[in-house]
């Protein structure tokens, strides 16, 4: 049965997409606790970046901060970063998945080159990612695997038609394996963070429908640090589903039950939205 971790001091953890936002807020709280980080990330220049602040949060000289280039979407790279970390660090007490992306836009007006990059890099670039872990994982018979959904992976959000479905599809992927990997010794959790203050927020920002960000206004915006605070709270409790905040909380126990009263709120303001357009 898995065991939450009491001490990360000397452990290993492993994040995709850990170059900025929720994953790099993570690993600096993590090396803070004690354990040896590497983060994933396509760009070494902010992987380079990152790694010089996480060094910073170290809090013994020994602690080990690696870095891997790699498109997680791309099978044979994710798994080299990922045996390339287990070689350097050891066996994994900790997989986050992190990396993702999100292009908002009009179902009809966006290319489906999209909606497949979408699905590759949210969910392949996660699979591809806790395959290559869990061999070694079995072999300690112990570990930690959380996957990044969002609050549009419970309650599909108008203009999010190619990231809503990825992260749908991660929400299935995590209830699916938690009953295969448990009895291996190894949690599995999915995480539904709010909106929360990152470059991915910044760029979604950019072309999203006005439809959208009046939906979207509504919720309460999150720091990639708070977030942070509450996954590693999460994880300290072995908890499956890992909701910072109250909207978050009631969204996840509650979606399909409330559905019916969200998706009637969010029509009347795509309504109110396209009534001040004509």
């Amino acid at each position: 049965m898995a065991k939450p971790l009491a001490d990360w001091t000397g452990k290993a953890a492993i994040i995709t997409g850990g170059s900025s936002g929720i994953g790099k807020a993570l690993a600096k709280r993590l090396v803070q606790q004690g354990a040896n980080v590497a983060i994933v990330a396509r760009d070494p220049e902010k992987l380079a970046l990152a790694q010089q602040e996480i060094v910073a949060y170290c809090r013994r000289a020994d602690q080990q901060v690696c870095i891997y280039s790699a498109d997680v979407s791309d099978r044979l790279q994710a798994e080299t970063a990922i045996q390339a970390a287990i070689a350097a660090l050891g066996s994994p007490a900790l997989l986050v998945t992190c990396a993702g992306i999100a292009h908002p836009g009009y179902f009809q007006d966006l290319p489906i080159e999209i909606f497949e990059r979408t699905m590759a890099i949210n969910y392949f670039g996660s699979l591809y990612c806790i395959r290559a872990v869990v061999p070694a994982m079995m072999a300690q018979g112990q570990g930690q695997i959380a996957m990044i959904s969002s609050g549009a992976g419970l309650i599909g959000i108008y203009g999010y038609t190619p990231y809503s479905p990825s992260k749908f599809a991660l929400r299935g992927l995590a209830e699916s394996l938690r009953g295969e990997l448990k009895p291996m010794g190894i949690g599995v959790s999915i995480v539904y963070p709010p909106d929360t203050d990152t470059p991915q927020l910044v760029e979604e920002n950019k072309t999203k429908p006005p439809e959208t960000k009046r939906i979207t206004a509504t919720a309460e915006t999150w720091s990639a640090d708070g977030v942070a605070r509450e996954i590693m709270t999460g994880l300290q409790k072995q908890a499956f589903t890992i909701a910072p905040g109250t909207e978050m909380s009631v969204l996840a126990k509650l979606h399909s039950v409330i559905a019916p009263g969200l998706n009637w709120y969010f029509d009347r303001m795509v309504r109110e939205v396209r009534g001040s357009r004509e």
